[in-house]
């Protein structure tokens, strides 16, 4: 469906980065031979129909001048990404982040720059009707684990 992927493209598309940089980078994987190659380097491809490859460009990640080494490209394709899985939630659709994938040879396989650098891909698509979340997505530590107050 057209009209919800330009949906949840233009939701990427505005989602906030460091200072504007607008780093991040948007593969969009539909085609029969895209998909089987996606498959063929994860198993979390999910039968998705749209399959989405979300990175970095590093020579526009912001670079803090505060501190050598910190860069924000993987936080502008997780905000990217964040906002992709919130928009899909909205229209109906199903979402995953997914990790479980090589991130170098993905680029590769694809013919992406060298300069981009994929931080998730994000099968897209209608859950399946006996769809259900594995057992480790409804444990949490204590929230005390994770909040500190100062």
């Amino acid at each position: 469906e057209k009209d919800k992927l330009d949906k949840i493209l233009e939701a990427a598309h505005i989602a906030p980065s460091a200072r504007n940089k607008q780093s991040a980078r948007i593969y969009v994987v539909q085609s029969t031979e895209g998909i089987e190659k996606l498959r063929s380097l994860t198993r979390c491809a999910y039968n998705a129909p749209t399959i989405l490859m979300i990175g970095y460009e590093e020579s526009e990640q912001y670079r803090n001048e505060m501190e050598e080494g910190i860069v924000s490209g993987q936080q502008d394709a997780s905000i990217v990404a964040s906002h992709i899985m919130l928009e899909a939630a909205e229209l109906g659709l199903g979402s995953v982040w997914v990790d479980g994938f090589p991130n170098t040879e993905t680029a590769e396989v694809f013919h992406l720059p060298k300069s981009v650098k994929l931080v998730c891909l994000m099968p897209l698509g209608y859950a399946a009707d006996d769809a259900m979340p594995a057992p480790m997505h409804e444990k949490y530590r204590p929230i005390e684990e994770m909040v500190k107050i100062l």
